[in-house]
């Protein structure tokens, strides 16, 4: 073999040898990656969206959240790396739902564990105090007794089961909070199926506490209810279409408090 021949050969399989390196490369910066964002997905952070209008002000219909999944983790070896807190009085919250824990609700904590709740005329008392909340709205003016008289024993627009617990947690007129549980609340307080309705929320459900929004777009509550794949593909043609128009650009990247 030629000298010339022989260089050639040398030349093309270091080429090769350098494909092969990129591509091994390539691949296991693509595991990793993967690896990463399930990573971050499953204990860290997580995206999710508002469908309804019970948080209204503070979170609208087509704001999509930053969640915090590490502050309030269930238990385990990651309590001794990661920062861990205790669920709080007036945060807002992550949760699964707990007549169906498929499903997602955002609400505020308003009573902790041994807190003692009661609404007299559509304002929320905690421990005797009234609260101070800039965050609450009410759209209806019209009373409902059940709704802002809470607890009532007209509780026909509570679930069956709830109605049915709900005396064994009164003393004087107020609902104590018991131990490993939390009563919640949406922000658009006449519209918001929450802790007065259902009850209240494990532990153990809590997801994390959403960081920031980072978009934000107007879509309606029946849009949110449409989910098929039809639906799904009208969607993304609007967003395609009407994204600058439709975006709220003010919210972008807003704190969620």
């Amino acid at each position: 073999m030629s000298s010339e021949t022989e260089a050639r050969t040398n030349e093309e399989t270091a080429t090769a040898a350098v494909r092969k390196s990129a591509s091994r490369e390539y691949l296991e910066s693509l595991v990793v990656t993967v690896i990463l964002a399930l990573f971050g997905t499953t204990f860290l952070l997580q995206a999710f969206k508002i469908p309804s209008s019970s948080m209204e002000d503070t979170l609208l219909i087509g704001d999509h959240l930053m969640v915090d999944k590490v502050s309030y983790a269930p238990r385990s070896f990651w309590r001794y790396i990661l920062p861990y807190q205790e669920v709080g009085r007036d945060r807002v919250v992550v949760f699964r739902y707990p007549l169906d824990p498929g499903t997602y609700f955002v609400k505020r904590v308003i009573g902790v564990p041994g807190d003692r709740i009661r609404l007299k005329d559509k304002r929320v008392y905690r421990n005797g105090v009234a609260l101070q909340e800039p965050h609450a709205v009410h759209k209806s003016s019209r009373m409902e007794d059940f709704r802002d008289n809470f607890p009532s024993f007209s509780s026909a627009t509570a679930y069956p089961g709830w109605a049915s617990q709900l005396p064994s947690f009164l003393q004087e007129e107020e609902i104590v909070v018991p131990e490993g549980q939390y009563f919640v609340m949406g922000d658009n307080r006449d519209y918001s199926s929450d802790s007065r309705y259902w009850g209240f929320v494990p532990r153990e459900n809590i997801v994390g506490n959403p960081l920031l929004i980072y978009w934000s777009y107007e879509t309606s509550n029946e849009e949110y209810r449409q989910t098929s794949a039809t639906d799904y593909v009208a969607k993304l043609f609007d967003v395609a279409i009407h994204f600058p128009q439709k975006t709220r650009w003010k919210r972008m990247f807003h704190v969620v408090q």
